[in-house]
């Protein structure tokens, strides 16, 4: 009984039949990559009982429609209020994993409120409840209740646990992650490395909350455009989890995609493509068909295809992604409306703007009912469907789409790349309607803004370059236009694959210039 092997080579005996040889290895009690892998399913899948475990684990692997009717079950066995408070804590979990956040925090509340009731205002328990509503609040996009809740929990830990207890650091790493998502990095940074200082006294040098440590710290710094250093970051958490974990463990997964991700923000997307498959690989022998993270898997293929101008293939990952979110979540959970924008963009590429103007509409209702007004999302959506009336001709309805844009990028804290975009589209707009003093007043604050976060070779700068020659051109200024289109093409021709469409229409421009000198 409980006898673990280790999985060798596998032969395929007969083809017909499907019949493999496999060869096993037994494990020996003192295994201690075994031991630390199943401390760690362990410790994810902690509970009071069985029943609650086996939740629990429901939770972690995605399958939240089983969880959620384990739940209901032990709600009506449940025979006093420690149990009700406990399972309605689980319910908020499983409807913040479903993206149903007004409904989380409902039952975050309901929990709270049992236990307010019996245990004093500096009870732990307490602390945990208000770490989750906050989960939900940062998730919402309402970062000042999620900043309350997480000081509500830091307060409890420092009084209840030693100064460099693990617990700490994670409160810690909690308010970092929030001003992250506020764009205020160096706050971000400073909670960060308060979090970072306590693990690396208190942790082993291989623990998974060191890895977890590094990756928060090396995405602040991708969001800030410092991709060297995030890649720095990013490659320190891979190195411990290499050590820690098992080589198909889905945290691995996770570092992969990481670092995948900032080599394509960088434009470095041959070297972005190698981790994406790298992730991709380890999900799709390790997970359930219908896990959110393959679906994320793929949305980083489209995004990666749609860089390459690959638009065929970045639909079928798409549609790949679409497919797992529809047996995953419910349909007004914020995960579609990411993949609705990526379609938005794709038919945007491919001149279909109907269908661009479409996706992007359905993108924007979803936002409407699971985030606050002044979300960033909405200020990427609005500057997203300006562009697609731009493109139609239709100019006054751009220009009221990106001004509502600007309305929350200018006057809430996000990320200023996406202000840069606005700035871009909005530049656009205006030098297709001719008002070449305006257009180059919002080019500029645009290149501005992507010269400071930018590689100098990367591909968003090309097209700023590439909008500034065509003014340029409209205005007479030929020789300042070919300064401008050489930038573009010669950024293109590194970056990109031949045959992009970005690339074809900046010789095309190039020609155009070189036609009137």
């Amino acid at each position: 009984m409980h006898t673990v092997f280790r999985i060798g080579e596998v032969r395929q005996i007969d083809k017909k039949l499907s019949l493999y040889e496999v060869d096993l290895k037994l494990t020996s009690d003192d295994d201690q990559q075994l031991r630390q892998l199943t401390d760690h399913i362990r410790e994810e899948s902690s509970g009071s009982s069985g029943w609650h475990r086996i939740g629990t684990l429901l939770l972690t692997i995605g399958q939240f429609d089983k969880a959620e009717e384990l739940y209901m079950a032990l709600l009506e066995q449940a025979s006093n209020d420690s149990d009700k408070a406990h399972i309605y804590n689980e319910f908020g979990r499983l409807k913040n994993n479903q993206g149903q956040y007004t409904e989380a925090v409902s039952f975050y509340k309901k929990s709270l409120e049992i236990v307010e009731k019996t245990l004093s205002k500096d009870d732990p328990k307490l602390a945990n409840i208000y770490n989750n509503i906050a989960v939900t609040y940062n998730d919402m996009g309402d970062y000042s209740k999620a900043l309350e809740f997480y000081e509500k929990d830091l307060e409890i830990t420092k009084k209840a646990l030693p100064p460099n207890h693990p617990d700490l650091a994670t409160s810690y790493s909690n308010i970092g992650q929030v001003y992250n998502d506020m764009s205020d990095y160096s706050r971000a940074l400073e909670f960060y490395e308060k979090a970072h200082k306590i693990y690396e006294k208190a942790l082993p040098s291989n623990h998974p909350n060191l890895a977890i440590s590094y990756s928060n710290i090396g995405q602040t710094y991708n969001d800030m455009g410092d991709y060297s250093k995030a890649v720095e970051f990013y490659e320190k958490a891979l190195k411990i989890r290499e050590k820690a974990l098992a080589p198909n463990h889905p945290n691995l997964a996770i570092s992969y995609s990481n670092i995948g991700q900032t080599y394509n923000d960088m434009g470095d997307y041959s070297k972005a493509l190698e981790f994406y498959e790298k992730a991709h690989q380890i999900y799709e022998k390790t997970l359930s068909p219908n896990h959110p993270s393959l679906a994320n898997s793929h949305l980083n293929f489209a995004a990666w295809y749609e860089r390459m101008g690959d638009y065929a293939a970045a639909c079928k990952s798409l549609l790949s992604a679409f497919q797992i979110q529809k047996k995953a979540f419910q349909e007004s959970n914020p995960a579609f409306a990411s993949t609705y924008s990526w379609f938005g963009r794709v038919y945007r590429n491919t001149k279909d703007y109907s269908k661009a103007l479409d996706y992007f509409e359905k993108c924007l209702a979803i936002l409407q009912k699971t985030l606050p007004q002044r979300h960033p999302n909405f200020g990427i959506t609005y500057s997203n469907i300006g562009d697609v009336h731009r493109l139609m001709g239709n100019y006054e309805r751009a220009l009221s789409f990106h001004q509502k844009a600007l309305n929350i990028q200018e006057n809430v804290q996000c990320n200023s790349l996406n202000c840069a975009t606005t700035y871009t589209n909005l530049g656009e707009t205006y030098r297709e309607m001719k008002d070449y003093s305006t257009a180059l007043i919002y080019f500029g604050k645009g290149l501005e803004i992507r010269e400071k976060k930018l590689p100098k070779n990367h591909p968003d700068l090309a097209v700023i370059y590439h909008n500034m020659a065509k003014l340029y051109l409209g205005t007479l200024k030929y020789s300042i236009a070919k300064e401008n289109i050489r930038q573009a093409v010669e950024i293109a021709e590194e970056k990109l694959p031949s045959n992009h469409p970005h690339l074809l229409d900046y010789r095309e421009t190039l020609e155009e210039v070189q036609k009137k000198l």
